[in-house]
């Protein structure tokens, strides 16, 4: 009876790194999905829905070069003033370049961000720390520069 318990648990065990690699690819997607619905609402000129990625909380936190931008409602000003047109955001293009898991629930993401503008490009590199809030991936913290 110990010698089939034994190998009943040593199955489980080599199945728990194929449930944690598809829980992952599983989350990966969701974040581009969620990434993917940024894109499109900028490139819409629509901010109140580019924003609802965002944790909708005074605790997000925005880095950008001009410093620190607290709270959901501070971070959507900053992006009003800073693009108040649909000409000054141009189109917005993301290439996510790493994904990693910090814990569960909690990913870092890695990439790069690209505007075109008629009144001049503009690019950089963001990471974005996500968790899962509620079912739905957030972004919690989001460095660009």
């Amino acid at each position: 009876m110990r010698f089939i318990l034994f190998f009943i648990l040593l199955g489980s065990l080599a199945l728990l790194p194929t449930r944690t690699l598809r829980a992952q690819q599983g989350d990966k997607q969701k974040i581009e999905t969620l990434m993917s619905a940024q894109t499109a609402a900028w490139n819409k000129g629509d901010l109140l829905a580019f924003m609802q990625t965002y944790w909708h909380s005074d605790s997000l936190l925005f880095v950008g070069k001009n410093g620190v931008t607290y709270g959901w409602q501070g971070s959507l000003d900053r992006y009003k003033k800073t693009y108040p047109d649909t000409a000054s955001m141009g189109k917005l293009d993301f290439k996510l370049l790493e994904f990693k898991p910090l814990a569960t629930g909690v990913y870092l993401v890695i990439g790069k961000w690209h505007l075109q503008r008629s009144i001049g490009d503009l690019q950089g590199h963001f990471s974005l720390v996500l968790r899962k809030i509620k079912g739905e991936w957030k972004i919690i913290a989001d460095h660009s520069s």
